[in-house]
């Protein structure tokens, strides 16, 4: 029997820690997902640093490396219509750094920028039949939702308010990501942009647990076993830690940005619109002071940040992180250094010893 006090996540997702290494695109691998699933958590593979084919050669990967559950990630926004002097008014914000840093101002900007999930990342879903999927900013679009319900998969996303996770639920998604105030990288709201009404953690979970019938997992600020059993006495089902596996040898970051949150404190993180054109949480830097952290300049999501890449590279490679998104949530200070295996075994363990001691007293 199993110790933990609600095991709704463990039977739905045929776990044995409820633990979900948060799908961080740019800094999550194959070699974490794979070590967290093995471990007994579930590890996540964020598609958005991947097309199709590199996202299906991935889940090669993980595949040939353990039969455990896994969860593959997608981003279910909208891609906005071009606008192109809005892009030329971002430009021209930056020129003064791109001049003083000794790039030409008036180059082409580099093209990129995440994609949502749409009939190839579909197919790629069931090629390969992963047992939970999960979005960030919403869902795509009904028929496609029906195809992976089609693959028997176990649909989650993230909501920042009860009214989004009421919204998500009357799509059928099996559970929800109570996604707080305090996590690092991208916000996953959908129904409101307003950044001045987001809910904590603490606050936001109960709420959505009185709201829901569905199982809960609670995000955002989440870093150690203290964490974990709050959740769990708010009434959470599972916890999602994405910072904490930042600290991890699997994970893929600049040494600007583990320097960053090496340093990182309660209040030296931000919500910031400058890098990618959605509200994030990182480390403040130089480009979030100066610009923001949250500018009406910058142009819509994903297609703000190729004009900040040229200056991004020419800095890391001097060893500065003052054009690098250094996402991370508000409890880095808490993390371990420990490899993604050893971090969720150890992390579920201890998470139980201290509700058993609880419990106890």
């Amino acid at each position: 029997m199993s110790r933990w006090p609600d095991t709704r996540i463990l039977d739905l997702f045929h776990i044995d820690i409820p633990i979900i290494q948060a799908p961080m695109a740019g800094a999550t691998t194959p070699e974490m997902v794979i070590a967290v699933s093995e471990a007994g958590g579930l590890g996540s593979l964020p598609s958005a640093q991947y097309n199709a084919e590199q996202l299906g050669a991935a889940l090669d990967m993980i595949r040939a490396a353990t039969k455990k559950p896994i969860n593959v990630n997608f981003f279910a926004h909208t891609m906005p219509e071009d606008d192109p002097a809005r892009q030329m008014a971002w430009q021209a914000r930056l020129a003064p750094y791109y001049v003083e840093a000794g790039l030409d101002p008036v180059a082409p900007v580099p093209a990129g920028g995440r994609a949502p999930f749409d009939t190839s990342f579909c197919e790629i879903v069931e090629a390969y039949r992963p047992e939970v999927v999960s979005f960030h900013f919403g869902m795509p679009d009904e028929k496609l939702v029906q195809r992976v319900q089609a693959t028997e998969a176990k649909i989650i996303s993230s909501a920042t308010t009860v009214a989004e996770a009421r919204w998500l639920v009357e799509r059928g998604v099996h559970a929800v990501i109570a996604m707080g105030f305090e996590a690092g990288g991208h916000r996953g709201n959908f129904l409101t942009q307003d950044m001045a009404t987001q809910v904590g953690t603490m606050a936001l979970v109960p709420q959505i647990v009185d709201a829901v019938a569905v199982p809960v997992i609670a995000a955002g600020g989440i870093a150690d076993a203290r964490g974990i059993a709050a959740a769990f006495a708010l009434g959470a089902s599972a916890t999602q830690l994405g910072t904490s596996y930042l600290f991890t040898p699997e994970a893929k970051i600049p040494l600007v940005h583990r320097a960053a949150l090496e340093h990182a404190g309660d209040d030296n993180t931000a919500l910031t619109n400058v890098f990618t054109g959605r509200p994030a949480r990182g480390v403040m830097n130089r480009v979030m002071r100066e610009l923001g952290p949250l500018s009406d300049l910058v142009p819509a999501f994903p297609t703000a940040g190729g004009a900040l890449a040229p200056l991004r590279a020419k800095a890391e490679a001097a060893g500065s992180g003052d054009f690098t998104n250094l996402w991370s949530g508000q409890a880095a200070k808490l993390a371990q250094s420990l490899p993604s295996a050893e971090l969720t075994a150890l992390l579920g363990k201890d998470a139980i010893a201290l509700m058993e001691r609880l419990a106890r007293s």
